[in-house]
């Protein structure tokens, strides 16, 4: 697929990861500085949140709609918000935001989720935009990969896609 930034066209590292799919483990790095699995959410079903900077209104926007939906779930469902912004400006946004139902994670040290699911940008070195859900048995069961970053997922169908997976 073809993803542009601002209206101009930038490539991914790799094809998007597809439904179906075995989701790759990887490690990014909390606001707390430690590193963090996908396996730390084994048994879990799992929406990530990927946004390319904490620190633009969309990006704001997606974080404080998700921490909002996340608040109906509770433990039945891990949130997780994923971008290379530093863990820094994800745990000062989280406290001035009052972000508490996301686990933030930078993956700005190895780029290792951007990699392997396909949404780090080679020219820019950030994440593209979108959503990933996987279930429990750590299957890839939603990709949500907007065309251009700018605009804000589908939120509406990502929730419904997760209401469906934990009835």
């Amino acid at each position: 697929m073809k993803v542009k930034f601002g209206g101009n066209a930038v490539t991914l590292y790799k094809d998007v990861v597809k439904v179906g799919e075995k989701a790759p483990n990887f490690s990014a790095i909390n606001n707390d500085l430690k590193p963090i699995s996908l396996d730390d959410f084994k048994g879990k079903v799992k929406l990530i949140s990927v946004f390319p900077s904490i620190d633009t209104s969309v990006c704001s926007i997606q974080n404080r709609r998700f921490n909002k939906e996340a608040g109906a779930f509770g433990d039945k469902v891990a949130f997780i918000a994923i971008s290379n912004d530093l863990p820094f400006a994800l745990k000062r946004f989280c406290g001035a935001e009052g972000i508490t139902n996301l686990t933030t994670l930078s993956d700005h040290r190895d780029t290792e989720f951007g990699k392997k699911y396909g949404f780090l940008i080679n020219e820019l070195r950030l994440l593209a935009r979108g959503v990933v859900i996987i279930d429990e048995n750590d299957v890839v069961q939603y990709v949500e990969l907007l065309p251009e970053i700018g605009h804000e997922p589908d939120y509406d169908s990502a929730i419904k896609k997760l209401i469906s997976m934990i009835k």
